[in-house]
């Protein structure tokens, strides 16, 4: 029996509906929620990304502007920008595309953003807040997979989730929201020692290396859940995951595609995050 498809792209527009209502209660009070997003450089995908996030936030009602440098800019006058966006109040969150030009430190460029407003939940800060339980804000990715479980109703207690990959940006903090949720979580990488036999025991796999056909359907247990982070290119140029798709649907129970699924939660968390960002700020 084929899995049951998590639909990423109705799951978000179900989203941007419920930030578009709140939003329109903050704008009642006359507060404007609004990002800044910072894109250094002429990568392509930056470009589009950056394109769909504008777009996005439109669409919600949030205030969202982009600011474009050239890819020479000075890594000073990068951090001074980040600093006065700190201080402006109309501006409740601040995003720099990565990946950043190879002259600029990525780890100095984002702990640079105030944690307030860090609403890509990479800063030190909120990494932190997320260890031991504490509010912050979720990095977009794994918040949205988290977001995907809880749509299909799927209860972790108890159960055994594997993630592949430990990245600060996905691995490390979906195992954290993983066993936040009281799952048993194993973070797999490229030093473990068969593989197949940790993704067998699982009952949820997620996956994000940005390895095409990186899990395969004689790795997954009848009936597991599998949410495919990957973001790849097949022989035809066509978008894919880190999962063969087509296999892996004939075993497990549910199952992210790509495109249109992990990818708009991930944009849709992040207006979540900025929304979050006003709503504590108009608190103060």
């Amino acid at each position: 029996m084929a899995a049951q498809l998590i639909d990423g792209n109705a799951l978000a527009k179900q989203i941007r509906a419920e930030v578009s209502g709140r939003t329109e209660a903050l704008r009642a009070k006359g507060i404007q929620p609004s990002l800044a997003i910072i894109l250094v450089g002429e990568d392509p995908a930056s470009q589009v990304y950056t394109k769909h996030k504008v777009n996005d936030s439109q669409q919600t009602g949030l205030a969202a502007t982009l600011e474009r440098f050239p890819a020479d800019m000075k890594e000073a006058d990068l951090l001074a920008r980040i600093e006065a966006l700190n201080r402006d109040p109309s501006v409740h969150g601040i995003l720099v595309q990565l990946p950043l030009p190879k002259h600029m430190d990525s780890h100095k460029v984002i702990e640079a953003i105030s944690p307030a407003k860090d609403v890509d939940g990479f800063h030190v800060a909120n990494a932190g807040a997320l260890l031991v339980g504490q509010p912050g804000f979720w990095p977009c990715t794994p918040y949205g997979c988290m977001k995907m479980l809880e749509s299909i109703g799927y209860d972790l207690r108890g159960k055994n989730a594997v993630v592949i990959g430990r990245s600060n940006i996905v691995g490390k903090p979906m195992a954290l929201m993983l066993l936040a949720k009281d799952a048993t979580v194993t973070v797999c990488h490229s030093r473990t020692q068969d593989l197949k036999a940790h993704t067998l025991a699982a009952d949820v796999i997620v996956a994000a290396v940005g390895k095409r056909n990186m899990v395969t359907a004689d790795m997954v247990k009848p009936g597991a859940v599998v949410i495919d982070v990957g973001m790849n290119r097949d022989d035809e140029g066509k978008l894919c995951g880190d999962v063969d798709f087509a296999g892996v649907s004939q075993v497990a129970g549910w199952i992210t595609p790509v495109p249109g699924g992990v990818g708009p939660m991930t944009r849709a968390m992040l207006l979540v995050n900025t929304l979050e960002a006003a709503e504590r700020a108009s608190r103060g």
